[in-house]
């Protein structure tokens, strides 16, 4: 089979012999392994930053060289364990793994896939897990975002924040949005987010602190933050007094400071959010967020925009969209038969 192998640690953006990430065409076809274990032919999997800090050795997690990168990811079951009993072969389902994804094939436990409901999107399926399972777990499940609070949003027209964004609506909240760039702005208006701050242009303070007055809002409930740096800082002198804090990642390359002194005063909670660890301490969690998730997809609650697609073969391109910042909503691979697999690309 094709699989994306990374044989180096380094930057995946790189399209020559200094390459971490080569294209295998002989990679051995995964066998199943276990009992209730399911192939999948993979129809199309999702590029997520932690794929691309992982890749250059920067991730949490540091699988050891070489190894198959990859996370989220759809496809059409090719063979099941003796013992299986929730699929069969042809069925179409998504997961996420913690590795593996870039490639043809990819084997699974039965209990860590998801039917995809009939009608739905084969592409779309695949860039839902991470990237809304993130924010929905974090939103619903952590911050329990109520009706009527305030939600701000940085980073919103990434994947993670364009998911946080829709999914803040859909809890009923005052969202606000913070993006660079007028394409940005104008999609996340679109999307019907109450206001919408261009990072780019606009003072992020000023510009939320007169949204908030003309609506007569105290500020801030519950800040979703998967940039940090600078901005992270500023924004917390729109938080309210009970503010929640939720700490996705540093998609700009600093580590914020949170001063426990103010956490202190004002009773703000900080929730660091590491979606993936959830799989080994509540997996439960991450099984009901992505049937609800996907329920709502299938009713059309939610829609994921997918910015860019690629081939296999075009993964560092697809790589310096997201290192360029080029990227509204999901950036994916897709496998050249996918037009047969009930996608709409």
């Amino acid at each position: 089979m094709e699989a994306l192998m990374c044989t180096k640690l380094g930057d995946p953006t790189v399209d020559d012999q200094n390459s971490p990430i080569v294209v295998s065409k002989a990679a051995p076809i995964p066998e199943l392994g276990s009992q209730t274990a399911v192939r999948v032919k993979v129809k199309a999997t999702s590029l997520n930053y932690a794929n691309y800090l992982q890749i250059q050795g920067k991730y949490q997690e540091k699988p050891p060289l070489p190894f198959v990168p990859g996370s989220d990811y759809a496809g059409i079951v090719d063979a099941v364990g003796p013992s299986v009993s929730k699929f069969k072969v042809g069925d179409t389902v998504c997961g996420f793994a913690a590795l593996g994804s870039f490639a043809e094939f990819i084997v699974a436990d039965q209990s860590d896939l998801f039917p995809v409901p009939e009608d739905c999107d084969l592409v779309a399926a695949a860039a839902l897990p991470v990237a809304f399972g993130t924010s929905h777990v974090a939103l619903v499940h952590r911050a329990q975002l109520q009706r009527g609070q305030v939600l701000l949003v940085l980073g919103a027209a990434g994947g993670v924040g364009l998911a946080a964004v829709q999914i803040g609506k859909v809890c009923g909240a005052t969202v606000v949005a913070v993006a660079r760039g007028l394409e940005k702005v104008q999609y996340l208006k679109s999307m019907g987010v109450d206001h919408v701050v261009d990072v780019s242009k606009e003072n992020v303070i000023a510009s939320v602190k007169e949204f908030l007055k003309a609506r007569k809002l105290k500020g801030v409930d519950v800040l979703y933050d998967p940039v940090g740096g600078k901005l992270t800082k500023e924004s917390m002198k729109l938080l309210n007094w009970g503010a929640q804090i939720l700490v996705i990642g540093f998609a700009s390359g600093e580590v914020p400071v949170i001063p426990a002194n103010i956490a202190l005063v004002k009773n703000w909670t900080v929730h660091g959010l590491y979606w993936g660890s959830y799989k080994i301490h509540q997996p439960g969690v991450l099984e009901d967020s992505l049937k609800e998730l996907l329920s709502w997809m299938a009713r059309g609650v939610i829609r994921i925009h997918i910015s860019h697609t690629y081939r296999l073969s075009e993964a560092s391109l697809a790589f310096s969209a997201i290192k360029d910042r080029k990227v509204i909503g999901k950036v994916m691979i897709v496998f050249d038969d996918v037009k047969n697999a009930r996608s709409k690309l």
